[in-house]
């Protein structure tokens, strides 16, 4: 089944192959690939990790794009874009970066293994430079599918203080849960600061144990559609999958099943 000629923008915390900690990176990079060959239009947004080699993977900043500030806590953060091309193919992939954020040579964890505890606000500041970011490019996606749990607060955005902007009105949200096998948390201050002042209290709810395994849930409440990675996954979200779309990521027919999962969200 072809999945004729939608607009479907990928938002992950990794990417084959500028940066590869789990099947999450080879996902993000095939799907779009497969899309794109069905003649769709496709949109990549990943952080740009300190450890991702900016002059091996030829990054550039995108001028045009930067100078956005994401205000957390009345801090105003600025927000860099960047891209660089996905070697072999036509795929362009938009790097959101920030000096403070995302320029130490780590992912999550320090040299010690301890959770960066600034992890709530390095989050915070992907997911709404991610809705900034399409804004600003006046493009208008049919489906965001968000990956991994850096991505868990873009379902809930979509669904409140983004619902009426333009570039997003008919937007669906597909989230995929991956099994999260720590007890790190997003911290006790998590939901407030994530509310931007400008969310009702309901809707944060999900997100006030802001342990990583638990913000899944928070993404699949506002969520449209639903792919569970594997059955610790879908276990871990089941009890709040009633009236979602939901699909079991399997590695037989991979691209031919999201497709197809696609399909019949937009129907």
């Amino acid at each position: 089944m072809e999945l004729r000629k939608k607009r479907v923008l990928f938002v992950s915390s990794e990417m084959s192959p500028f940066l590869e900690t789990s099947p999450l990176a080879t996902i993000t990079r095939m799907l779009p690939q497969a899309l794109q060959e069905q003649d769709n239009e496709i949109r990549i947004l990943v952080p740009r990790f300190g450890v991702i080699n900016e002059r091996r993977n030829r990054l550039h900043e995108v001028v045009r794009l930067s100078g956005i500030n994401i205000s957390i806590d009345d801090n105003d953060n600025p927000l860099v874009i960047k891209v660089a091309s996905v070697p072999n193919t036509k795929m362009q992939v938009y790097f959101l970066d920030n000096e403070d954020f995302f320029h130490r040579k780590a992912v999550f964890n320090d040299e010690n293994g301890k959770f960066f505890e600034d992890n709530d606000e390095r989050t915070i500041f992907f997911c709404k430079g991610v809705m900034e970011t399409v804004k600003k490019l006046g493009w208008a996606p049919d489906i965001i599918h968000c990956q991994g749990w850096m991505t868990s607060l873009i379902p809930m955005y979509l669904k409140t203080i983004y619902k009426d902007e333009p570039v997003f009105r008919t937007t669906k949200v597909v989230y995929s849960v991956y099994h999260e096998n720590c007890d790190d948390s997003l911290g006790n201050d998590f939901a407030r600061k994530a509310s931007l002042n400008s969310i009702e209290d309901t809707c944060l709810e999900c997100f006030d144990n802001a342990s990583v395994n638990n913000v899944h849930i928070g993404a699949v409440k506002h969520a449209d559609g639903i792919i569970t990675a594997c059955e610790d996954a879908h276990r871990a979200v089941e009890s709040h999958l009633d009236g979602k779309l939901v699909m079991k990521h399997s590695e037989e027919n991979t691209e031919e099943n999201y497709v197809s999962f696609y399909e019949k969200l937009m129907q």
